[in-house]
């Protein structure tokens, strides 16, 4: 219906003030907006004469077109041969040009700005050098997720612009170069309180290592490395930054007494502060796409507006709403008053990509009251994105203005579309409005989210659907918390408390539909997965709207996507055949790290977790393809990040008794990590006792080391080899586990233990048993104790170890000693997942992929050879076998096995560690108390 056909329609000479059909929608500051906009970033980064190349093209092009409407007669001609729409036209490509031609310029200059100076050079060096600096945004804790070694900790970072520098040879010279400021981990708790604690527009002077940026090179002229100390400032921060830093302070003060997730998501929502949101917590908005509720937008100026021109729903009207023509302020007034609420919205939420372009296109809004003219929301974000990106070329990179930008020209374009159709299909007009909003930003949203984070999210617009109802409320109310708590902090912490139900509320959902099995979906990454997905999304908008003339059909297809997303065990188990039904043991593929499941067989989904490896995601992935939800212990045999970094993954929507670890708490911010993290779930902590036997299940298992230091050891066997001195070294402290199956495999656990720990363990107990399983020690580095792998005699050896991994793991020797050995081996980076099922001659692995592994092994003498006159052992490949996984067993024979092994490979483990000048033991520790279910689990 045309603009005429709506006044018409309307039954009054002035027409209707809020018709029900607008006309077709202003086009006309869209195309310049995006052809600026891809100018820019294709500029950015981009060399210097290809950029103005660029640019002198395309003004030449729009002169060419302007001379040829603009000439003398041109209209005139125009007009008398009806060609005014080719007139139209060539003017609006000029247009085009032109905005083009300014993006590419501006662009190129302001990546040449980005590279004058020293220090660009300077970084290219790596050398060293003092800087003073303006810092620019808040800090924040980095969130690694390193591939293996030990963790490195949670890094400090800031953006900054440094305005002098020196050293490095040089004297001292005034620059303007933005920097990312890198504060190394392991700081002291109050040495990092001082460096959290500034606010934008502090002057720093920081001595440290330059490097070239490895991402945000098109924001970034160079990477600052500070290391230890606390920040030197030279500069107080500014009255403005005060105010705005103390207000959010007293926000965070105000929520201090709320529930966890609501004390770290109350301030996410109202002002973008997410420093308090917890790994976990973030986890959980990834995987359900509610990330962009802690990225303020224009739902949070909204907020602060409403009071002023009224609610969001007459924006398009040529009156104003709120508070401003009650208190008979005028428009200009308005205007002002407007723009002065918009300035301190972007002081305290920080000048974030989507806050910039909320706050522009506010200001647009607001300009369009002041002169009484109507207001067209279209226009103005279009205009918001021209004007941005010709002023900061950067945001034209920047994922958080893409993304806001496209959501936020979905809901103006795409979504009224789609709700007028789900209420032609009968839909409620309120619920055809949120899922016609939820399902538009998805569509254009989830293309640019592959392309960072390689997965689709298959519970986005249900959780954003049941979420969107307390935002606005937390947000209300979060913003009247954060306005009353300079002036009466008791009333503050009252509305927060009310702010915290719904804010508690939207974190629920987040981790609900998070712990689902099918939340979200492996996608191909990069550029070519986006389009692959823009792609499929298109197919799929088309498919629904055929299959709504066809119930049955879209039934059926709800009924697979729910499938998919819950996928329950025994349906999955059926499709894909993994796990393999009767597994006892599985080894997950986490990448380069460690993460075993033991079932516990009682049919509970119970299990047993030695190790979570790297990645919270991938760990919490293995346990749902196992059907693992209650786990009475996880044991992480030492603090490591390819052992430990999974924890929150593991804790993810599951029941937890304990966690247990070693007893050398080094690294120690790896430790504290854990510890963190088990106090956040509620899980106690405790330690591995030496000797420790425990049983679940179908499970038993003994701690065999680190083992008890001998002066502690009166119940020692005589004979007995012994080492003196606890492992110092994490590695060396691996608990590990020699466990037994009832009716299932021995299986040997070694963590991540060194040569000189295996001689420790092997001296320690010599009466060690051949295994069925080996979980072979440091992802089968070169770095073994063939002895060990002698008396262990594994059928089946499996080496957790990622694909292409950096340190050559697992070692070919490793690999081939194990083989000679006897052992089938498999690795995880390339049979993937391995799950063991049965017992003596039915041994087999499993793997996802179909195939199954006997583990029958292959008969061959022991490593080292043997002697005449002692007995082979029993359960060894040549005589007879005891009772399958018997722990430590006493039984006849085991002294002279203990004395003939003590005379060979054991006496030469016994001289090494002398010869080393160590004793591995660790001190002699009681029982370990208080697991969850003490019933559960039996000593």
């Amino acid at each position: 219906m045309t603009r005429r056909a709506v006044h018409t329609a309307s039954g009054h000479r002035l027409g209707a003030a809020n018709p029900r059909q607008e006309g077709p929608a202003d086009l006309r500051l869209v195309f310049p907006a995006l052809a600026a906009w891809a100018a820019s970033a294709l500029a950015v980064g981009a060399p210097g004469r290809w950029t103005a190349l660029g640019a002198a093209l395309c003004a030449a092009l729009a002169a060419l077109l302007l001379v040829s409407v603009l000439r003398p007669g041109a209209r005139r001609a125009a007009r008398a041969g009806g060609r005014d729409r080719i007139t139209a036209t060539a003017t609006a490509c000029a247009a085009l040009l032109l905005c083009a031609a300014a993006g590419a310029v501006t662009a190129g200059l302001w990546s040449a700005d980005l590279r004058r100076g020293p220090l660009p050079a300077l970084a290219e060096r790596y050398a060293h050098a003092t800087v003073e600096l303006r810092v620019t945004s808040d800090p924040r804790l980095t969130r690694p997720r390193p591939e293996g070694g030990p963790r490195a900790g949670r890094a400090l970072v800031f953006d900054a612009e440094a305005t002098e520098v020196s050293g490095a040879g040089r004297e001292a010279t005034a620059v303007r170069t933005p920097l990312l400021v890198v504060v190394r981990p392991g700081l002291p708790r109050p040495v990092l309180a001082r460096w959290q604690s500034l606010l934008p527009s502090t002057g720093l002077r920081l001595t440290g290592g330059l490097a070239p940026p490895l991402h945000g090179a098109d924001r970034y002229g160079a990477v600052l490395r500070v290391r230890g100390g606390g920040p030197e400032v030279i500069e107080s921060p500014s009255a403005v930054q005060r105010t705005a830093g103390a207000l959010r302070a007293g926000l965070r003060t105000a929520s201090d007494g709320l529930p966890r997730d609501a004390r770290a998501l109350l301030p996410g929502l109202t002002v973008g502060d997410t420093s308090r949101v917890t790994p976990d917590l973030q986890e959980a908005f990834e995987a359900t796409d509610l990330t962009h509720l802690l990225a303020v937008s224009g739902s949070n100026l909204g907020v602060v507006l409403i009071l002023l021109v009224g609610p969001p729903g007459r924006a398009l009207l040529a009156e104003r709403g709120g508070l401003a023509p009650r208190l008979g302020i005028t428009l200009r007034g308005t205007a002002l008053l407007g723009g002065g609420l918009i300035l301190a919205f972007v002081v305290v939420c920080r000048p974030e990509p989507s806050v910039l372009r909320a706050a522009a296109c506010g200001a647009i809004t607001l300009l369009a009251i002041g002169t009484g003219r109507r207001r067209s929301l279209l226009p103005a974000l279009a205009a918001a994105v021209l004007l941005l990106v010709l002023h900061d070329p950067g945001l034209a990179r920047s994922p958080g203005f893409v993304l806001s930008v496209l959501a936020t020209g979905a809901l103006l374009t795409i979504a009224p579309g789609w709700s007028a159709a789900l209420r032609r299909r009968g839909v409620p007009p309120r619920l055809a409005e949120a899922l016609a909003a939820a399902g538009a930003a998805q569509a254009v949203c989830a293309p640019v989210v592959v392309v960072l984070a390689t997965r689709v999210s298959l519970v986005a617009i249900p959780c954003n659907l049941i979420a969107e109802p307390a935002v606005a409320l937390a947000t209300v109310l979060g913003f009247a918390a954060l306005a009353t708590a300079p002036v009466a902090m008791p009333a503050a912490e009252v509305l927060a408390g009310v702010a915290g139900w719904p804010a508690g509320w939207i974190a629920a959902v987040a981790r609900a539909g998070a712990s689902l099995p099918g939340a979200w979906v492996d996608w191909p990454g990069g550029w070519r997965g986006g389009v692959l997905l823009a792609a499929a999304t298109a197919l799929a908008v088309l498919i629904a709207r055929r299959l709504w003339r066809r119930p049955w059909a879209a039934s059926a297809c709800a009924l697979l996507l729910l499938l998919a997303v819950l996928r329950p065990a025994p349906l999955t188990r059926v499709v894909t055949g993994w796990p393999p039904p009767g597994w006892s043991f599985a080894m997950c593929d986490v990448g380069q790290g460690d993460a075993t499941v033991l079932a516990a067989g009682d049919g509970t989904g119970a299990a047993v977790v030695v190790d979570v490896g790297p990645d919270p995601d991938l760990a919490d992935r293995c346990l749902r393809e196992l059907g693992v939800t209650r786990i009475p212990l996880i044991v992480l045999t030492h603090f490591h990040t390819d052992h430990i970094g999974g924890l929150s993954g593991v804790l993810r929507g599951r029941t937890v008794g304990a966690v247990q670890t070693t007893t050398l708490d080094e690294p120690r911010a790896q430790s504290a990590f854990v510890r963190a993290a088990a106090a956040e779930a509620g899980v106690p902590l405790v330690r591995a006792a030496p000797g420790e036997r425990r049983r679940l299940g179908r499970l038993s298992w003994q701690v065999l080391w680190p083992d008890r230091a001998p002066d502690r050891a009166p119940d020692r066997a005589p004979g007995r080899a012994s080492a003196a001195v606890p492992p110092t070294e994490p590695n060396d402290a691996s608990v590990t586990l020699l466990v037994r199956v009832e009716a299932g495999p021995v299986l040997l656990l070694l963590g991540d233990l060194e040569p000189p720990a295996q001689r420790g363990l092997l001296l320690a107990h010599p009466e060690l048993p051949p295994v069925d399983v080996l979980k072979v020690a440091h992802h089968g580095s070169a770095h073994q104790h063939p002895a060990l792998l002698a008396a262990a005699r594994p059928r089946l050896a499996l080496i957790s170890t990622g694909r292409d991994n950096p340190y050559g793991h697992p070692s070919p020797h490793t690999v081939g000693a194990l083989g000679a050995g006897g052992a089938v081996v498999l690795r995880t980076d390339r049979d993937g997942p391995i799950a063991v099922t049965g017992a003596g001659r039915s041994l087999r692995a499993g793997l996802r992929r179909g195939a199954v592994v006997t583990g029958r092994g292959r008969r061959g003498a022991r490593a080292g050879g043997g002697r005449a006159g002692c007995p082979r052992a029993s359960g060894a490949r040549g005589g007879p076998r005891g009772p399958p996984g018997e722990l430590l067993s006493d039984r006849a024979g085991s002294a002279s096995r203990a004395r003939c092994r003590g005379s060979q490979g054991d006496r030469r483990a016994e001289e090494g560690v002398h010869a080393e000048g160590r004793r591995l033991t660790t001190s002699r520790r009681g029982a370990v108390p208080g697991l969850a279910s003490p019933g559960t689990i039996r000593k």
